[in-house]
């Protein structure tokens, strides 16, 4: 058996395979959290967003708007393996969002074209693998035309091609008008290859309530999946007060994972409300352990 993530150290994550992390972050009951962060901007010249949500308690990183292509990391040092790089800075696994977009998609916004290299297709598939990422997650930023279905037809194609894990659904529409949680959609999903199962966390998305959540969390769990809950609507800047009461209401839906969004300053959540998120849904005693914790060890 493999160790709750809440015990591990780098040295532990270096060893685990896919299956190991997904049954690490099982074991840890609902207080694993991830953080999204974008890597064309910093909060801290000198040093990745990565590292500063490491600092602050992220168990797992995940990087918005890299076209694997094109890697541009702000903060990175000048390396050929900007992924390794990162990953050995942290300490933590390392994921990437690639869009599964619709291009005829009933949208509700302007469309938002992004670069291939951010495109959820058989190509960067293929890059993920090469470039050492641990997970990738298939949703959509706002305005990129993501839909449900582009989603279920790349969790199709990446559990083909991509050895780590797979994370799939949408946060908030991604401006296409349909529903952000879709029971059979979560089930395609699931049924297709995907690992875990993104939902909008409780309060970020109009409409979306705890009795919401929390079925389509026991809707998910039939199928041996993990789930996420995201605040992906630039809550994650709101103050510590409203992270707490989001984080309370997603622990109380019984997800397994923790999403907190890049809308802060410079590209990563405050490192107030991941500290308050943290404190939150594990406490004092696992919020010190993931910070103090070297990657030495």
């Amino acid at each position: 058996m493999v160790k709750r993530l809440l015990n591990c150290y780098a040295s532990d994550f270096k060893s685990m395979s896919s299956s190991d992390l997904k049954q690490s972050i099982k074991a840890s009951e609902g207080r694993t959290i991830l953080s999204e962060n974008v890597v064309t901007t910093t909060v801290s010249g000198g040093l990745t967003n990565s590292e500063v949500a490491r600092a602050f308690g992220a168990d797992l990183i995940l990087l918005n708007v890299l076209d694997l292509f094109d890697p541009q990391i702000n903060g990175l040092d000048e390396t050929v393996e900007p992924i390794k790089r990162i990953n050995k800075l942290t300490g933590r696994p390392i994921g990437v969002n690639l869009e599964p977009v619709d291009t005829g998609a009933n949208m509700s916004e302007d469309v938002l074209t992004i670069s291939k290299g951010r495109k959820a297709l058989k190509e960067t598939f293929e890059k993920a693998n090469e470039m050492g990422f641990d997970f990738i997650c298939l949703t959509g930023n706002p305005g990129t035309g993501v839909s449900n279905k582009e989603i279920i037809a790349a969790v199709k194609l990446a559990k083909k091609i991509f050895n780590g894990l797979i994370i799939a659904g949408k946060m908030h529409g991604a401006g296409v008008t349909e529903s952000v949680i879709d029971l059979e959609a979560i089930e395609q999903f699931a049924k297709n290859g995907a690992d875990i199962i993104l939902l909008p966390a409780v309060g970020t998305v109009p409409g979306v309530s705890l009795i919401e959540v929390k079925e389509a969390v026991k809707h998910a769990k039939q199928f041996d999946v993990l789930t996420m809950s995201a605040i992906g609507t630039s809550q994650e800047s709101a103050d510590p007060a409203t992270i707490r009461e989001i984080s309370l209401q997603n622990k109380m839906a019984g997800v397994d994972i923790q999403h907190i969004g890049d809308a802060g300053y410079g590209g990563v959540v405050p490192y107030q409300n991941l500290l308050e998120m943290s404190r939150t849904i594990r406490g004092d005693r696992h919020t010190i352990a993931r910070i103090a914790g070297s990657n030495e060890r």
